[in-house]
């Protein structure tokens, strides 16, 4: 048998993983991330940072993002609270110099996601914010691997570039010229990251707004590179359909916040948009749409959370053509079905590759159900700011198929990790989706080999009929074929699951036949979910909501499979009468 392929006990052949290749491209990045940490500490780079010198400031960039003054005014009380961790520090206290209770709370921290909403609360957050920065410049002004490393350094020069202009009306002479100073140093650290590629467009976008926040031929050069960096990557992040390259919708929406504001950046500067600039707004403005479920919320896929109305309409005020309806992203694909009072958006794709799939899910097949403006069915929701809770991104967290205690791909561990990121590996290669619209409603069929390694091909196909107002389900595990001539494995039964991972305001209960399932949501309409498994249970399980778990459930179809025959799960929702 040649080495490059491999032998399951069923006797099917499949592409053997590369031996090695992985951890060489985790030692390569290892070394590199290292020479890259011993030049960016080093003082020649420093000095390269400082010149040449700002010459003040020019254009305020407008951020859409909403802010909550109500947040920077209990900063000013003395209570600082990010991503699930709170510090009090008393009205002059400086979180710089106290210990953070959590990673993520330090990571928000230093990133200064505290600052829009601080200067948001008038004069006085301002004068408290150049306090702040005058405490983390003294700390951590010059460098330091944590707070200069590209998940801090990028949001920083974000916000500080928005809000320059408004700090520099409170502050004294001093004052602007060590804001302008880090702004203008920490912007160009920002264009010599090579890690983190899958933030590359971000970062040229940060880099670029704070160039036209700084006035004069330090902003103009800043402008010029930023732009050269932009156009480079633009069309690769942002899709034709204006997904995400990493195939989060909550990503595409973080992005077309960060356009919106340099377009308006530009305009303030006298230089207009790149067409490519334009381009990926509108697109990125028409995927915010799509994504956007009749309960107002994103849709949750691939390490993106159900993001609410109130920022979903803002990076969409721009936007006054109104809702442009569109049933399918092929691109980043996504399909969208609605009919009646139900819709259903499926994971059609497969999961991105090497840097871009850092957040991606092993969930080939998913599916998102709002009935009634109720999200009933969604998934466990998991997002980089659940760190650590890599075992959410496996197929068991999201409402598709699971096979066994095996995940349709999983996320790198250990070393190789730490050096390239928790990469999801032996994903879906192959996934195919077909459609079919009438009048009577939309048939869906979505296959894929992620269970490849189980000798098995997940095949779903959905029906929802509009007349009727319900969605038909039916998931199949079919067998890979064999080689001609292998040699037959041993008979064995796997467990299989179709799983419905319900949000934390939905209820469930099983009905007297065991099987029937009611769902109600907060509008308190029920939905029977009726399906032939073997067995269904009512499990626990999670919702994510910015980082933090919140407790739901799961409706469990449970069934047994034999890889060499197959086995299917057929299911229904239809709404209850009355």
């Amino acid at each position: 048998m040649s080495p490059a392929v491999k032998r399951s006990a069923n006797g099917f052949k499949f592409p053997a993983r590369p031996r090695g290749g992985v951890l060489w491209k985790a030692l390569k990045a290892e070394l590199a991330a290292h020479a890259e940490r011993e030049w960016f500490g080093s003082g020649p780079h420093r000095l390269l940072l400082a010149l040449p010198r700002p010459e003040g400031l020019a254009a305020r960039p407008h951020d859409p993002r909403p802010t909550a003054p109500a947040h920077g005014k209990k900063i000013l009380a003395g209570a600082l609270a990010l991503d699930g961790g709170s510090l009090r520090l008393g009205p002059d206290g400086d979180p710089f110099d106290t210990a953070s209770p959590s990673r993520r709370f330090a990571v928000s921290l230093h990133r200064f996601d505290w600052l829009p909403d601080l200067v948001a609360a008038g004069p006085e957050g301002a004068r408290r914010a150049l306090r702040l920065l005058d405490d983390w410049r003294r700390v951590f002004g010059k460098w330091n691997a944590f707070s200069w490393s590209p998940e801090c350094v990028e949001r920083r020069v974000f916000h500080l570039a928005c809000v320059a202009k408004t700090l520099a009306a409170e502050a004294s002479d001093a004052e602007i010229a060590d804001l302008t100073r880090d702004l203008a140093r920490q912007a160009r650290h920002l264009l010599e990251i090579k890690r983190a590629p899958e933030r590359v467009l971000e970062r040229a976008a940060a880099a670029t707004v704070a160039g036209c926040a700084l006035a004069g031929k330090p902003g103009e050069r800043l402008i010029d590179r930023g732009l050269k960096a932009v156009a480079r990557h633009i069309d690769r992040m942002v899709l034709a359909d204006g997904g995400h390259a990493t195939r989060s919708p909550e990503a595409g929406v973080e992005l077309l916040f960060d356009l919106l504001t340099l377009d308006d950046a530009l305009g303030q500067r006298g230089r207009p948009s790149p067409e490519a600039l334009s381009r990926a707004i509108d697109r990125l403005s028409t995927a915010a749409r799509f994504f956007t479920l009749d309960d107002g919320h994103l849709a949750a896929f691939h390490g993106g959370e159900a993001i609410g109305p109130k920022r979903v309409a803002a990076a969409l005020a721009h936007d006054d053509a109104g809702p442009r309806p569109l049933s399918a992203a092929p691109h980043s694909g996504y399909q969208k079905m609605a009919g009646g009072s139900l819709e259903v958006i499926a994971d059609c794709g497969r999961p991105p590759l090497g840097p871009l799939s850092v957040h991606a899910c092993a969930q080939p097949a998913a599916v998102e159900i709002v009935c009634a403006k109720d999200r009933l069915i969604t998934s466990c929701g998991w997002s980089p700011e659940a760190a650590g809770a890599h075992a959410f991104r496996l197929s068991a967290a999201a409402s598709t198929v699971s096979v066994g205690d095996g995940s349709a791909g999983r996320p790198l561990s250990g070393f190789r990790a730490k050096a390239l990121g928790p990469w999801l590996v032996d994903g879906a290669t192959k996934v195919e989706a077909q459609r079919h619209d009438d009048v009577g409603g939309t048939w869906l069929d979505i296959v894929h080999d992620g269970w490849r390694h189980v000798g098995l091909t997940h095949s779903r196909r959905l029906f929802l009929d509009a007349v009727a107002d319900e969605l038909r389900g039916e998931d199949s595990l079919t067998p890979i074929a064999a080689e001609p001539g292998a040699a037959e494995g041993p008979r064995r039964y796997l467990p299989f699951a179709v799983r419905f991972h319900l949000h934390p305001e939905a209820r469930a209960s099983i009905a007297r036949d065991g099987k029937s399932v009611l769902i109600r949501g907060p509008n308190t309409i029920g939905w029977w979910l009726r399906n032939d498994a073997v067995d269904v249970e009512i499990a626990p399980s999670a919702h994510f909501d910015h980082g933090q778990a919140r407790k739901a459930g799961q409706i469990v179809l449970k069934s047994q499979v034999r890889p060499e025959v197959g086995a299917k799960i057929r299911w229904k929702l239809t709404r209850a009468e009355g």
